[in-house]
Order: C-alpha cells, then sequence, then structure tokens
C-alpha cells in the first residue's frame, strides 16, 4: 500500500458540476460530444491516448448488442493536458473543458486503487462523470474487472441512466428459503461459494461454512462464479463474464437480491429503468450487424482567454448596480482569474464600446490597468448582441474564438438577444451569463445552456453578496486545482451607525497562498480591523473610495487557524469577502462545489441542492454544510443539506450533502450559495466505489483461481483525522415557473424512506430507517403505515392489501432523526426459511403519502436444539472438523 502522503497528495479533479454542464447530444441513436479528459498529473503516454480509443470503439460494439442496437458511441473528444508536448494533430477545445468531462482518466489514488466508479445522484438520473485509470484502460486488470469496453458500458449505465449495482460488497449473501444465496443477477449464473484464510503469511481457500447462532456465512464468504457461463444477464453485475451481454431483464431480474438496484429503484430491473429513459423513448432499434466507428478528435487545453462583456445601459444606475458591478468586477480582475491568462474588456448599452483588447495577466500592473476601464457612467439602452459580437471581434484579433471565454453580465430585457443565437453557436466560445435584477433578460440563460457556461443571478439585496459570490465562481475550468481561487467567506449585513460586523475566518493547512480580504459598503468607509491567530493586528487596506470597497492582501502563507475581523460602520449595508489558494502546489486544498440538480423547475416540483465537499478524492464528512437560496424579491431561504444517505441524499458519507428545496417563494430566478464549515466531528474519509465489480476470484475447470484480495488502506493512517476549515460556494442558479400566487396549500408529501433495515430478533422484527418530513425531508410527518407480506412483488404492487402493522404507538419523529420500531409479526407462519417483506409509507397532516420505501426483508432461522455433550456426539464433531480440513486420524 502507498503512504498516505501519496494517497492525498495526488492532485485530481474533481468537481460537483453544474445541472446542464454535460454536452453529451444523442443523434441518430449515437451519443457525440463525449469528452475524455486526462489527469494534467498524468506523465505523456501515446499508448495512453490509442488504448482510450481502443476502450471507446470496443464498448460502442458491446453497448450496441447489450441495447438491442438501440445506442453506440458515435463522437468522442480526448482533452490532452498542456503539460504534455504539443503535436499537429492536437486540435484547440471549443466547448470542451475538465469541468464538462463525462469521462476523467486519474491517477490512482491511493497507488493500485484502480477501482472504476461513477458519480451518482438517483435511480433514472443521470450521473456526475466516470473515473477510471490508465491501468484499467491499457488492460493490465483484466483479471481483477474485466476487458476495459464491458468496464466502460457497465460505467456508461451508471452515467446516463442512473442504474445501480446488482452486487452487494458489504452482504454479498442472504437467505432465501433457509439457504444462503449470493446477491446477484441474474440467478441463473453459476458459481461457488469461498473463503480466504490466512495464518502466518501463508492462506488457503476452502467452503464458506455456516455460523450456527444465525445461520449466515462467515465472514469474508465470496461468491466465485465459473469463467464458462451461457447466462447473459447481467451486466450491472459482473459484466467480466465472457457470456455476458446484456442488462437484467424484467423476466429473470433477482428481486429478492438485497443490492443497491433494487433498494433504490423499486425492485426494478436495470432493462426497465433504461426503457423509462428519454435515450430509449426517442430512439429506435438500428438494423446493421455493427454500428459505425467512433470517431475521434485530441483537444489539447491551451492558456485561458476570456473577455468580460459588462452592460453600462441606463438602467444599471438603479439601485447602485453599477458600482456593485465595478466591485464584483474588480475582485474577478484583482484575484480570481489565473496568471498567465489572456483577458479583454467590452462595455455596451444600445451599442458596444472595446474598452481593452486581450492583455496577458502576468503582473499586477496589468490588472490594475484593466480595472480602470471599468465603465463610470450607466446610460443609454440595452443591445446584448452588439456586446458579443464586439468581444467576438476582439478576441479574433489575436485568436479563434473557439474555446474562449465571455462572461456577459446584464440587467436589461432586450428583445433582440435571439438574433445572434447563430453567430454564438458558430463562435464556439463559452458564455458565462449574470443576470442582475428581476429584469435581465429571460433568454439570457439560454446562452450558457447552449455553450456549457455558468448560470448565475444576483439579486438588488446587497447584503447577501450575490453578485461578487457570482464573478468568484467563474475559475478556470481547465485550471489545476491548486490554482483556484477558493472562497473562504462571503457575508453581509445592513448595520445601524455605530454597530460592528464581526467574525471569524478559518484558514486551514490546505490553503493560505494569495489570501485577500475584501470589504465593500454602501456610504460611508467602515473601520476595518483583521487579526490572525497570534493575534497581530492589519488595519491596512488598499482603499477604493469611487467603487467604496477596500481589500487586504495577506503577504506570503497565510498563518493556519482562526483569523477575525471586525467592521465598525455607519447606518450602512457592508458585504466581506474571503478568498485563498493552496498553501502547496502539491497538495490539494479542500473544495466545496455545489449546484441544483435541475437549472429549470415546474412547480410542484421539487428540486434537489447538493453540495460535494473533498480533498483532492478523500470526501470530508461530518460537515455543517448550509444551502442559502435566494429567490428574485431577495428573499433567502437556509437549509442544511446532510450526508446521511436518506431523503435526497443517494449514499452515505460519500462528503455529497444534499436536502429537497421545496420553500418557492415566486416566479423567477433563484441563486444557490453554499456555507460548509469542519469543527470536531469532521474528518476525512476513504472514497467510496460506485462501479464495476473487483472480481474474486473464477473457477476454471472445476479449479479455483483467487485473485489478489483488492488493496485497501487503513483508515487510522489518515493524517489529523479531524479537519476545521470554512468554505462558501456559489452553486449558479435555477429558474422557477407556475408557482401560484398567494398561499401556496400544501402539495409536497413526505419524501421516500430509502434506508429502511429490518433484523430478526428471536420472534421479533426490528426496524430502523431516517424519518422524513412532512414536505419531502423538512417537518414532522403525521404517521406511519407498515405493510408485511411473504411476497416481495405482491408487497411492491398490492400494499395496501398487505397485512398492516399495529402502528398506534409509533409517532413519527422531526425529519432526518434515527426511527426504530419492534413489533412481532402476527399472522405469519415463523418457520425455518420464511421470508417476510417489510414495505413502510409516511403519510402527512394533509393526508399525502410518500412513495413506497424501499422494501426490507428478514429470513427467519431456529437454531437448532443443542445435543447433549455425549463422548460419541463429540467424536463425530471432531471427525467432521478432520474432514473438513482434509486430514486423517492416525492409526
Amino acid at each position: 500500500m502507498g503512504s498516505f502522503k501519496n494517497f492525498i497528495f495526488t492532485l485530481t479533479l474533481y468537481l460537483l458540476r453544474g445541472a446542464t454542464a454535460s454536452l453529451i447530444q444523442l443523434n441518430n441513436n449515437g451519443y457525440e460530444n463525449i469528452i475524455i479528459a486526462i489527469d494534467q498529473n498524468l506523465p505523456e503516454d501515446d499508448k495512453l491516448i490509442q488504448h482510450i480509443k481502443d476502450m471507446v470503439s470496443e464498448a460502442s460494439n458491446y453497448l450496441y448488442e447489450a441495447t438491442e442496437k438501440r445506442f453506440y458511441f458515435k463522437g468522442v473528444s480526448i482533452l490532452i493536458p498542456k503539460t504534455w508536448q504539443t503535436k499537429p494533430d492536437y486540435e484547440k477545445p471549443k466547448l470542451e473543458t475538465y469541468n464538462n468531462a463525462d469521462i476523467f482518466i486519474e491517477v490512482p489514488n491511493p497507488p493500485g486503487n484502480d477501482g472504476p466508479r461513477t458519480q451518482q445522484m438517483g435511480c433514472g438520473e443521470m450521473g456526475e462523470r466516470i473515473y477510471l485509470t490508465p491501468d484499467v484502460i491499457l488492460g493490465k486488470k483484466l483479471n481483477e474487472y474485466g476487458p476495459p469496453g464491458k468496464i466502460l458500458v457497465h460505467e456508461w449505465a451508471h452515467l446516463r441512466w442512473g442504474v445501480f449495482e446488482e452486487y452487494n460488497e458489504a452482504e454479498p449473501f442472504y437467505k432465501l428459503n433457509g439457504k444462503n444465496v449470493p446477491v446477484k443477477c441474474s440467478e441463473a449464473i453459476t458459481g461457488t461459494n469461498k473463503v480466504t484464510l490466512c495464518s502466518g503469511g501463508s492462506c488457503s481457500t476452502r467452503s464458506c461454512r455456516t455460523d450456527p447462532k444465525t445461520g449466515k456465512f462467515q465472514t469474508g464468504c465470496v461468491f466465485i462464479p465459473d469463467r464458462i457461463q451461457t447466462e447473459k444477464s447481467s451486466i450491472m453485475f459482473m459484466q467480466s463474464i465472457d457470456s455476458v451481454v446484456e442488462f437484467c431483464r424484467k423476466e429473470n431480474h433477482n428481486k429478492d437480491a438485497p443490492n443497491a438496484q433494487n433498494q433504490k429503484c423499486n425492485l426494478r430491473s436495470t432493462w426497465e429503468v433504461i426503457q423509462d429513459s428519454e435515450d430509449y423513448k426517442t430512439s429506435t432499434p438500428m438494423t446493421a450487424a455493427q454500428p459505425p466507428k467512433p470517431s475521434f478528435s485530441l483537444k489539447q487545453i491551451r492558456e485561458r482567454i476570456l473577455c468580460l462583456v459588462l452592460d453600462k445601459s441606463g438602467s444599471m444606475a438603479s439601485g447602485d448596480r453599477l458600482n456593485r458591478l465595478k466591485q464584483a468586477s474588480k475582485l474577478f480582475l484583482l484575484q480570481i482569474v489565473e496568471k498567465g491568462s489572456w483577458v479583454g474588456m467590452i462595455t455596451f448599452d444600445s451599442a458596444a464600446t472595446i474598452q481593452s483588447d486581450l492583455v496577458q495577466i502576468e503582473t499586477d500592473a496589468q490588472r490594475n490597468t484593466l480595472i480602470t476601464k471599468l465603465p463610470g457612467v450607466a446610460s443609454g439602452g440595452t443591445s446584448i448582441c452588439s456586446g458579443l459580437r464586439a468581444a467576438f471581434t476582439s478576441i479574433r484579433k489575436k485568436f479563434s474564438t473557439d474555446g474562449a471565454e465571455i462572461v456577459l453580465l446584464t440587467d436589461g430585457e432586450d428583445n433582440t438577444i435571439r438574433t445572434c443565437f447563430d453567430e454564438v453557436r458558430q463562435s464556439g466560445a463559452i458564455i458565462h451569463t449574470v443576470a442582475l435584477g428581476p429584469s435581465a433578460d429571460k433568454a439570457l440563460e439560454e446562452l450558457s445552456k447552449m455553450t456549457g457556461g455558468l448560470q448565475t443571478a444576483a439579486t438588488d439585496n446587497a447584503q447577501n453578496n450575490g453578485l461578487i459570490d457570482a464573478f468568484s465562481a467563474l475559475s478556470s475550468g481547465n485550471g489545476m486545482i491548486t490554482q483556484r481561487s477558493i472562497q473562504l467567506e462571503s457575508k453581509g449585513a445592513t448595520l445601524k451607525d455605530g454597530e460592528w460586523m464581526n467574525g471569524t475566518i478559518i484558514v486551514d493547512s490546505t490553503i493560505g497562498n494569495d489570501t485577500l480580504f475584501l470589504v465593500t459598503w454602501t456610504t460611508k468607509q467602515p473601520q476595518m480591523f483583521v487579526s490572525d491567530p497570534s493575534g497581530k493586528a492589519y488595519t491596512t487596506f488598499s482603499v477604493d473610495t469611487n467603487s467604496k470597497m477596500a481589500h487586504l492582501q495577506i503577504p506570503d502563507t497565510a498563518k493556519v487557524g482562526i483569523w477575525t475581523y471586525n467592521l465598525k460602520s455607519s447606518a450602512q449595508t457592508l458585504t466581506l469577502t474571503v478568498t485563498s489558494r493552496a498553501a502547496n502546489p502539491t497538495i490539494p486544498p479542500i473544495t466545496v462545489d455545489s449546484k441544483m440538480n435541475k437549472d429549470t423547475s415546474n412547480f410542484p416540483n421539487p428540486m434537489v441542492v447538493y453540495a460535494e465537499v473533498r480533498q483532492g478524492s478523500l470526501p470530508i464528512i461530518g460537515a455543517t454544510v448550509t444551502a442559502l437560496i435566494e429567490s428574485a424579491d431577495g428573499t433567502t431561504v437556509t437549509l442544511e443539506l446532510l450526508d446521511n444517505g436518506a431523503g435526497a441524499d443517494a449514499s452515505k458519507n460519500d462528503g455529497v450533502y444534499s436536502r429537497y428545496f421545496t420553500a418557492y417563494k415566486t416566479n423567477g430566478r433563484y441563486s444557490l450559495k453554499v456555507r460548509a464549515l469542519g469543527g470536531t466531528n469532521t474528518q476525512r474519509s476513504r472514497p467510496q466505489v460506485n462501479g464495476a465489480l473487483y472480481i474474486p476470484g473464477w473457477v476454471e475447470n472445476g479449479e479455483v483461481k483467487m485473485n489478489p484480495p483488492r488493496p485497501e488502506f487503513n483508515v487510522n493512517d489518515l493524517q489529523g483525522k479531524q479537519v476545521c476549515f470554512s468554505r462558501t460556494s456559489s452553486g449558479g442558479s435555477f429558474v422557477a415557473t407556475n408557482i401560484p400566487s398567494g398561499s401556496i396549500q400544501d402539495v409536497f408529501p413526505p419524501c421516500q424512506i430509502t434506508d429502511l433495515k429490518a433484523q430478526m430478533e428471536g420472534d421479533r422484527i426490528n426496524l430502523t430507517w431516517t424519518a422524513p418530513g412532512d414536505d419531502y425531508d423538512y417537518g414532522r410527518a403525521q404517521q406511519y403505515i407498515i405493510r408485511i407480506s411473504e411476497s416481495i412483488l405482491d408487497l411492491r404492487d398490492k400494499f395496501d392489501d398487505a397485512l398492516q402493522v399495529n402502528t398506534t404507538d409509533l409517532i413519527p419523529e422531526e425529519a432526518n432523526s434515527q426511527e426504530f420500531f419492534m413489533f412481532e409479526p402476527k399472522d405469519i407462519n415463523l418457520v425455518n426459511g420464511t421470508n417476510i417483506y417489510i414495505a413502510i409509507q409516511a403519510v402527512d397532516k394533509a393526508n399525502l403519502k410518500s412513495k413506497l420505501s424501499n422494501i426490507a426483508q428478514v429470513s427467519v432461522f431456529i437454531p437448532p436444539e443443542e445435543t447433549p455433550c455425549t463422548g460419541s456426539h463429540i467424536f463425530k464433531i471432531v471427525l467432521k472438523w478432520l474432514g473438513e480440513l482434509q486430514l486423517t486420524i492416525p492409526k
């Protein structure tokens, strides 16, 4: 096992992408615009590029067969690191960035940890990204995971269609009709059950034994498949078997198996979930025996090219908008945009003016020169297209617009914006949009959607700091994580005369370089004090009285610990923003990336908030994560996000914190900001694997051949388990429609219970689950309906007819609390081998019912009566034991 130092200090890109970040399109049965990004820390290797092509080509044929000639891989772009040597066939990227990569080729972390995996959200939902390592692609892990093409199809099903695993590594066996049965799909796959025992440096494999008290197999037992099979299903169980070329269908799906697919997808087979997808519904099978071959383009990352396109029309004079634009733009130019980037500036009203052609940022003087070009007077009408055209013209003086970024900020309506959509598409530029105020054009977000840009919004409520947050989110999508500007704090307050705005910032060991405190005000410069952990005071701010802002740049690397700030104000609104960068170029900083699950919401559909907290590939668990969702009228709703594996959260302790959002206020744009704090209960955790199964071994010609155990690392090796930090993150914006005026009736049921567990204790069943709320995962449900059955399908399909459990004394707890309930099953014959299935519905005070929970199961096992310890009985036990060890008694 590699050292922990190697584990955590490997730099890779782990970003929670925006709701529409993927550029994949299904075109005549072929998936195109797939982006495969090679980690910038991987050494240059031409063989890797060829093997990526081979993997995709192999996977395309396999996918075509597995989906009944319905889908194949058509067009793929491979992103080449900037650090690799430039070659003639390497093109410049257009919309392709590391941020919107669909498949990421990463450095194994720790060394030897090559498990393929996919970040997933929920059943039927498109996932975030597939992670593969070079050794998997190069075919060096055939025995452990199978052919690379088949692995890719397994992961593609996670990514594109939101299906889950049909194995269960934590519990590889379950009870069915009194027997220990492997968790697999389909049941027709043959093999044997073995356990590996090691002692004194040597290991041996033997058949699994049953615990006489529980009837379950001993710990360490695994299912070893036969290498030669005739069964064709299922790719989501063990795609490595040669004969497996299909997804499990309704006809051969194992509904009893306690796996993630059954638990999260309501006992549906993977093929049924795929059939429910938009891909399936909008396609028809092809007739050719083989699909067309995929096309590949090689795109090498270049320097960042960016142009600010800023609205200075007359409406920008409203509510100090123009000054707030200058404050946010100044922060961006001072701190956010990376050294080496090319930056230009356009201002527009009814016409556009090129304030600065592209300048490469190498010195502070160049940054300050650009700052002097920011608009000072607002007047005239609004012509967004004129601003975009001027930006294209300016960029083309030095570069192609392919892959160039444009930051478009506007507050006004412009009925002509759609007239330049074709020009935007043809330009190959990425448009990031910032909608300021309630009247910004409703078509603005379409520019971001069509180009893969970030969409953000800010209201006129200055104390929420929305405009600065929007610009703070504009770090490069291709930059190294250690070069990224990280926001530690974003806070505002409207104060009375003489009041103080006080607070603390945690500077942790992963950040501290280029640390900047930025203060803005609305009328009069406040008194400003900052102190480091040793008590040293900083009071010398660089003040811009015209823009009503000041900043303090901490020299060298900021000290680790708690920093304090104190701002004394007259009656006005103050904001404070703190940003920093990684302390060490070889150590990834703790990052927080946030998003909504969709960029539009049609009431009464709920939204889901996600925030991912990580250091490199390590999830950060136990953090306090809070979402601040601001509506168009400036009202802010606060939600605590949870990583508990319940409600909106797909997996427990994976570093992704989630929550449903139902507190709609008004139609229009909403913006998301997330605050994360690490404290005494916060720690790094081992990365969770949700991907292709590590094959424990094979049965070949009747002989069991075991693979070495999968590499593990000891959680105790995590240096400094406690992690203290503070972060904020902008999650962009979304648009809500169809919200009724006036009071909103209760239309939201309790959320589905997804973590119901059952255990047999004597003749009673003990249940545990996470409490849902009155509205999804908020509030308190009114009651629970618990039913049981000996048929899993009857319980699912005829729940109201199943046997109901008496829950008179069961009063629901507050949402996200742990529930415990024990009952004795009535009217069921409790004999050995009886399977009992249990499910729950939650009901709220408006009598709205949740979806049916996942179905838990128990198997009745009555231990045999103890036999008296007679001499002959003991002798028989000894003989049996010796026989299992294949030993003989000497004569």
